[in-house]
Formats: structure tokens, sequence, C-alpha cells
């Protein structure tokens, strides 16, 4: 059995400081209260409802243009709003237990101390040069947004990133940035993203990932900004670790690296990273090309337990404990992933979803045809507030926002560029999207503190997408 010296803490441990304890509950308090107010609006907004057919194209259930219409009235009453957290829980299950195996899984691999011995020899390495990890990772994370649509995988990623930030002396904003804001961008400019223009252009009537010359531009653009805004950044806490919104709580979570007192590596330890490499290509080739998701990534990760706690000289006994400890670590953002997914049940149970959807695409009718387009695009981000599934969005706004495009004189192509950017921004920030809520709890960022530091990216982006958007107007961005 390996001995456990210089071991990465990669998992948080718990202590009774006011900093951990409000980083947790706020975010927990903050969809509470978003859960009261989803609950009132089943009671203050009329009921209503789109009829839904099956998509020849797509295989999914999609809106029928114009056909919204009040239903009799059915608002959530308080004890179903406590029924729809276990609904909520259920529903986002599929992520929550996700969290727990990735959790369980690294715990094991800190444990046999391989990780630890080669991160550090990366760090060592890399001394004085750190900052150029930052534009590599976001470009390859970004690959996976453009090309296949990686969202929920990044978080695979995050507890090695910010191992090696908070050693490297970021913080955990820069770790999360990484992984998340470089997948978001590449969603931002997806060439071939299945799961959101795929969709989308599919509904829509398009060629399949037809307009892709107009999108690489826009993907160099977008992750060109996105890697500067989180270099210069990360650049400024480098200097200063003080002027980290959240330099009280990276002191409490023990993440860094003692690289002064990394043991040799072993076979051991090179036997585990094989394992862990094998882990990771078949992750990547699944998603690629066998439509690897969920579930089956779960399963790598737990079979990756049991092989590299092998491998790694641990007990059948320190493998279950090990893996129970770091699965334990994960609760927390587990739960905050449950709770995000309730404010959709109840506006779902109170007929309000469809709504809201019908009244904000009034908003784009009454506007000039020069100005429909960018109305397009703050309709579609109001509507990612809510709906954070990218694919779920689609299939719900695509059928409403392409016969509009025809009326209001924007081609089609246009209006899915529109939902594009819209799904791929603000899924960085809504409280609903399942994967930047499980990314930030799992670094103990509070989401008001991670909202502030993202919200001028997020404006800068969004006046580049509505540029964009302009420029795809005049030169009629098609085929139609």
């Amino acid at each position: 059995m390996l001995p456990k010296t210089a071991s990465l803490n990669i998992h948080r441990r718990v202590t009774m400081q006011k900093t951990r304890k409000f980083s947790m509950l706020e975010p927990l308090s903050l969809l509470f209260a978003l859960i009261l107010i989803a609950a009132v609006c089943t009671y203050v907004l009329p009921a209503g409802e789109f009829n839904r057919v099956e998509n020849a194209e797509t295989g999914r259930m999609v809106v029928v243009a114009d056909s919204f219409h009040t239903i009799e009235q059915s608002p959530v009453d308080l004890f179903s709003v406590f029924k729809s957290f276990p609904k909520g829980m259920e529903e986002a299950g599929y992520i929550m237990f996700f969290l727990l195996i990735i959790g369980g899984a690294f715990s094991v691999l800190e444990a046999t101390g391989a990780i630890t011995v080669a991160m550090g020899s990366v760090i060592k390495r890399m001394a004085g040069r750190e900052t150029l990890m930052i534009p590599v990772l976001m470009f390859i994370f970004s690959l996976g947004g453009c090309f296949i649509g990686m969202a929920e995988e990044m978080l695979v990623f995050l507890p090695m990133v910010l191992a090696i930030c908070l050693t490297m002396g970021f913080d955990s904003i820069t770790a999360v940035a990484i992984c998340m804001l470089g997948a978001g961008a590449g969603f931002a400019g997806t060439l071939t993203n299945p799961f959101t223009i795929g969709v989308a252009q599919g509904i829509a009537g398009l060629p399949l990932f037809s307009g892709i010359e107009f999108r690489a531009i826009i993907y160099v653009v977008i992750v060109a900004v996105g890697i500067a805004y989180v270099w210069f950044y990360a650049n400024k806490i480098k200097k200063d670790p003080t002027k980290s919104p959240t330099y009280e709580i990276d002191k409490t979570l023990e993440f860094r690296i003692d690289i002064d007192n990394i043991p040799e590596m072993t076979t051991r330890h090179k036997l585990v990273l094989l394992a862990f490499t094998a882990a990771i290509v078949s992750i990547v080739f699944g998603v690629v090309k066998l439509g690897f998701y969920i579930e089956e990534l779960g399963a790598i990760f737990i079979i990756l337990t049991v092989v590299a706690g092998v491998l790694g000289g641990l007990y059948p006994d320190e493998i279950a404990q090990e893996f129970t400890k770091g699965a334990g670590n994960f609760v927390g953002a587990a739960l905050i992933v449950g709770f995000a997914r309730v404010i959709v049940v109840i506006l779902d149970a109170g007929h309000v979803m469809d709504t809201i959807i019908n009244g904000l695409s009034y908003m784009v009718k009454i506007l000039p045809p020069s100005f429909a387009a960018a109305g397009m695009f703050v309709v579609q981000t109001i509507i990612s507030f809510i709906v954070s599934s990218g694919s779920g969005q689609a299939a719900l706004t695509m059928p409403i926002m392409a016969p509009l495009a025809d009326v209001v004189g924007v081609t089609r192509q246009t209006a899915v560029l529109c939902f594009q950017f819209a799904d791929a921004f603000s899924n960085n920030m809504t409280v609903t999207s399942t994967e930047i809520m499980a990314a930030i709890a799992m670094a103990k960022i509070p989401w008001t503190t991670w909202a502030k530091w993202f919200l001028p990216l997020f404006s800068l982006w969004s006046l580049i997408a509505l540029v964009f958007i302009m420029i795809s107007v005049a030169i009629g961005y098609g085929p139609f």
C-alpha cells in the first residue's frame, strides 16, 4: 500500500469558519428564494400552453407556432412546492449522482498519490510560465464545446484544474473559468454541436451545420476574447492574491500541492496514471464516436475507481472508504443542482412556462425590422435564464422564432444564431444551469460572487454577438 505523503486534497475539508458556511448556504438560499418566486408566478400569470407535435427532422416534440391558448389556472400550492423538491432532484438525478461518482473517483485517485506526483511535476516544469496554461486549456475545452457539445463533462476536469490553479498562485474563479468558459465559448461559436446548432437548424428547416464559415469566424473571436479576459484576471491575482473575490474562501479549501515534498514517481504511480489516461481517452472517444453521455461516463469512472485503487495498492475497504469520503464532499454541489431543477418543475406544473415564452415572442413582433434580430437575441437570452437546456430551448423556441423570422424579414439562419449566442452566454451564469451551478459549488464560490465577476465578460460577449447579428442581417446570412 502506498503511503499517503504529499497527498493532494482535491476535495474540501469541513471547517466551521463563517466564510465556508456562507459560501455553501448562499446558493441554496438564493435558489430557495427563486423557487418561491416561481410559485408566485403560477398565481399571477395566466396559465397557457402551445400545441406540440413531433419534428420529423429531430424526433423531438416541438411547439406549433401561433398555437398558444390559455387553459384553466393551476397554481402551485405551498405543499406542492415542497413536493417539487424530490421531483426536481429526481429529474436532475443523472447529474447529481454523476457529481458524487466524480468526487468518489478522485478521492481514490488522491489516495494512491499518483495524481499528486503527476501534477506536482507539471507545476514544477511550468514555473515562470504558469499563465501559458490558461490559453492552452481554454482552447482545448472550447473544442469540446464547439464540436461535440461538452458541458457537464467539463466537471470531470475541474478538481485537477482547481488544484493546479491554486498551487500556481491563481484562484478558484480562474479554475472554473478555464473549464466552463472555455466550453461556453465553444458553444457560442459552435461549428457542429449536435445538441444546439444541430437541433435548432433541424427545427428551422435549414441544412444541417450550414453557415459554418461565418460561425468559424465567430468562434475565433469569442474564444480569443474569453481567453484574454481570464488571462488578464489571472495575472492580476498572481501578482496580488488579495484582489481575488474568493481570497478568504480559497484559503480554507486546502487544494494546493506541496511541491517541495513531492515523492518520487513509482511503478504503481505510473500504472494509476495509465489507467486515468485510458479513462479520459475512453470518454473522448465515446462522446465523439459512440454518443456517450452521463450514464456511460459514470460507468467509466466507477471502473477507474476500482482499477486505480487496485493498481495503487489500496485494500478493498480503503477504496470503499475513500470513495464514500469523496462522494460526501460533493453532496452540497449535488443538492444545488437538484434545487435549480425545482424552479423549472414548478413553472411547468403551473403551466406558465409557455405563457412566458409566448409573451416574450410578442416583444419581437412589435419591434421595427432593423431591430428584430437584436430583439430575438434578447428574448432568447431571457428564455435561457429559465430553460437552461440548449436542445430543450431549441425545441421550445425555434418553432416560434423560425416563422417569426420570416415575418419580420430576418433569415432563419440569423434566428438560429441568436439562439446559439443566448444559450452559450447565459448558461455560464443562470441559476437553472446545472453545469455552472455544480462547478461553482464544487469550488465553493458563492453565485453572487461568480455572477459579479462574469458579468463584464457576459456584457462584452453580448456586444460582440450583437455586432455579428447585425452583420448577419446585412449579408442575408443563409441559405435562408
